[in-house]
């Protein structure tokens, strides 16, 4: 009797996802019509770069333009902030010094910020923004969870085509160490343009110092760009988009957080 070695990794694969992701959210992914769902966000005008389409992200065939990587990122993204993610976010949230009416989250990715960033401030204006539609399938799915209602924008992060000075508070999340510096600086360009003067920047990612000296925690993760942005500096890139007040404190083992302000008028 010859063994179908195909199903059986398939069925073990299943038994592990199982674990990790539970048996509602498994159903959920496997039920759900990922082109269908993802069509609600994807903006027809939008070209991806080269930058975000050539690169299998996570070892993922097509990157974040996969549903898998939508499926499995909150995964990866629990591994790689130790020593736990939900509170290693939290210190972003902890970071803001105002009460924002209006709050934009960059790359959001499957939301897990922006979730915590609507809990916080239950009355303002939440916008998650990502350039993966099936991660905003499963944004929007964690939201209808938490009875939250917050507003998903397919776009770029360095070109969103929002509103200018719209903004009290914008967020970016693990996003740097995911695409060029020159893309990183671009999306601090836009972040300063979408600020209300006196408004404020925080970005929570990599602790970049100590990335420079763990490269094996860089191959594990199959992350093309974090190499170039372990070697630069957040802190200097904000400055020289033109905030003020730039500060970074490390959290956890190997995450950072810098925040900013946008000069008042």
């Amino acid at each position: 009797m010859l063994i179908n070695q195909k199903l059986i990794w398939k069925t073990l694969l299943r038994s592990i996802l199982y674990l990790l992701i539970g048996k509602d959210k498994l159903r959920f992914y496997e039920t759900i019509d990922w082109q269908h769902q993802s069509d609600r966000f994807r903006r027809a005008d939008l070209i991806y770069p080269h930058y975000y389409s050539s690169q299998n992200f996570h070892s993922i065939k097509g990157g974040y333009l996969n549903s898998v990587a939508a499926i499995t990122y909150d995964i990866v993204a629990a591994y790689a902030s130790p020593p736990n993610e939900a509170w290693i976010r939290k210190q972003l949230i902890a970071a803001i010094n105002c009460q924002p009416k209006k709050i934009l989250d960059l790359g959001c990715g499957t939301g897990s910020t922006t979730l915590l960033l609507k809990q916080a401030f239950e009355q303002s204006v939440v916008i998650g923004l990502d350039l993966s539609p099936y991660m905003l399938v499963v944004a929007d799915y964690k939201a209808q969870l938490a009875d939250f209602n917050i507003q998903w924008v397919h776009g770029l992060a360095e070109a969103t085509d929002l509103e200018e000075a719209d903004f009290d508070l914008v967020t970016i999340s693990f996003l740097f160490h995911e695409t060029p510096v020159e893309i990183s600086q671009l999306i601090l360009q836009e972040c300063l343009r979408l600020i209300k003067p006196g408004g404020q920047l925080i970005i929570l990612d990599g602790n970049q110092k100590r990335l420079r000296h763990a490269q094996w925690l860089i191959k594990i993760f199959n992350e093309p760009y974090s190499k170039a942005y372990a070697a630069e500096s957040v802190d200097v890139w904000m400055r020289k988009a033109g905030f003020d007040s730039v500060k970074t404190e490390y959290v956890g083992w190997i995450n950072q957080v810098t925040y900013g302000i946008k000069p008042p008028v």
